[in-house]
């Protein structure tokens, strides 16, 4: 039977008494107030074995408790509940040094389960150092699956682990990577992202690795490559599955001995950084087909998290609308606001292209429509614009340019007597470049080289085009 006194703070009643019973039942002694006076009294004079505190008290944030609790009883743990469920609450929990933190509603089992893990610990446990953090939060969402990936990062950011980050296109993987960098250990070092899909696959162990002089063709000086560049920092690898077996085997060197040599070199350099891999291919599919190697499969996922598609979170689709608004404000656009009817229609939206999608419908709803509230008419407008049509010669380019110039009219008939805000060169122009550039690869399969001489652009200014707009390369055989 379990033994134990938990020191119980929440200023809500009805939380105090469920959580009373659930552990009395479990058999521990329960000590509950409703402030944070009273249980900094109860800490300090050396009672309780384990607390359980809301955030914001009437009379203090727990917050600024927390590092005092630390320092004086620090092997106390201390477990965190809050309403305000944002990923920044979260890394603020773990990084002043609570146990664990738990968004509300909670689940009560799940609860007495963590009650029940921190009370057997043995004691000694390492507070985590009470940094202040920036207050920009880099993740929006407070929906259950949101929930589960902000306590997870929270653990991982005093760590160096390897982590696979999984999900489909547009879900936001490496704005979760770049969060793991930016809120842990490594954040003074270099963030450094290489995406697969975009460069060609004869040069991806050049690009990784740096290249001697000489190593090949065109190779007319030395090269550092990104290893070198993220040295004690964080490497992102996007859309790992595309790595070619060649620069598979040699990243499996690196993560087992911690050391690379560069493309024509010999000198086997050091290497310093944390790993982060992401893909939207199924891994296992592809090592079952011998395009990917188990056993750097298994030394890349270590940490496996999985980002859901925004239809599987649905309820986050407000917070996100008027996150995106406030950006687009700040980079100069008109302010707006979202009616609810307008919101439950993008509620009822498949999203294909996931958080990516909605982020760009709402750039060009603050850009594009000179009304202060966005209502049904105008989400319905955009959410049924046709598809690009296919690039078939000069019918198609004349048709394009009769649509585009029809679209254009209207847009400044909105306005009326008034003009647009500054800028609509190139939100325009960045509109029509995502599609055009997508249609151009899809139609090459994935070969950047025929993709650049069909649009008659530089091939390294189409790579750039392709990092800049963040276009998944798709590559198929014929």
């Amino acid at each position: 039977m379990p033994t134990g006194t938990i020191l119980v703070a929440d200023d809500d009643a009805a939380i105090r008494t469920v959580l009373n019973q659930a552990l009395s039942r479990a058999g521990y002694t329960v000590r509950l107030t409703s402030n944070a006076t009273t249980l900094w009294r109860w800490v300090s004079s050396g009672d309780g074995d384990l607390v359980i505190t809301d955030v914001v008290m009437p009379d203090e944030n727990i917050f600024d408790v927390l590092p005092r609790i630390r320092k004086m009883r620090p092997d106390l743990p201390v477990v965190v509940m809050s309403a305000q469920n944002t990923f920044m609450t979260a890394i603020r929990a773990s990084e002043k040094g609570a146990y664990e933190y738990l968004p509300k509603p909670f689940d009560l089992k799940e609860l007495t389960t963590i009650v029940g893990r921190a009370m057997s610990e043995p004691k000694g446990r390492p507070a985590s150092p009470a940094e202040e953090t920036n207050e920009h939060i880099p993740l929006v969402g407070r929906s259950p699956a949101m929930q589960e990936i902000y306590r997870v990062l929270a653990r991982l950011m005093q760590t160096d682990l390897t982590v696979m980050i999984s999900g489909e296109s547009g879900t936001g993987k490496e704005l979760v990577a770049k969060a793991l960098h930016d809120y842990g250990k490594r954040r003074n070092g270099p963030f450094v992202a290489i995406n697969m899909a975009a460069i060609p696959r004869d040069l991806i162990e050049a690009e990784l690795f740096g290249h001697e002089k000489g190593a090949f063709t065109g190779a007319q000086a030395r090269s550092s490559g990104r290893f070198e560049q993220a040295d004690g920092g964080t490497l992102f690898l996007d859309e790992i599955g595309d790595m070619p077996m060649e620069a598979q085997t040699r990243l499996l060197r690196v993560l087992q001995q911690g050391e690379y040599t560069t493309v024509g070199g010999r000198t086997p350099i050091k290497t310093d950084v944390r790993i982060i891999a992401a893909t939207n291919k199924d891994l296992s599919h592809l090592i079952q087909q011998g395009l990917f190697r188990e056993d750097l499969f298994y030394r890349l996922n270590v940490v496996p998290i999985r980002l859901p598609a925004l239809r599987e979170r649905l309820e986050d689709i407000g917070d996100l609308v008027r996150h995106f608004f406030m950006l687009a404000e700040q980079e100069g656009l008109p302010s707006k606001q979202i009616d609810q009817a307008a919101l439950e229609r993008l509620r009822r939206h498949r999203w294909p292209g996931n958080v990516r999608e909605l982020e760009n419908l709402i750039r060009r709803l603050a850009a594009l429509y000179p009304q202060d509230v966005i209502t049904t008419s105008l989400i319905d407008q955009e959410l049924s614009q046709p598809a690009p049509s296919s690039l078939n010669g000069e019918d198609a380019s004349q048709n394009l340019g009769d649509s585009v110039e029809r679209y254009l009219n209207g847009y400044f008939d909105n306005f009326g007597e008034a003009l647009p805000p500054p800028g609509l060169y190139h939100r325009i122009l960045r509109e029509v470049e995502y599609p055009l550039i997508s249609a151009a690869l899809a139609a090459t399969r994935g070969n950047q080289i025929r993709a650049a001489e069909l649009l008659g652009v530089n091939r390294n200014t189409l790579r750039k085009k392709v990092k800049d707009l963040d276009i998944q390369v798709i590559r198929s055989s014929r």
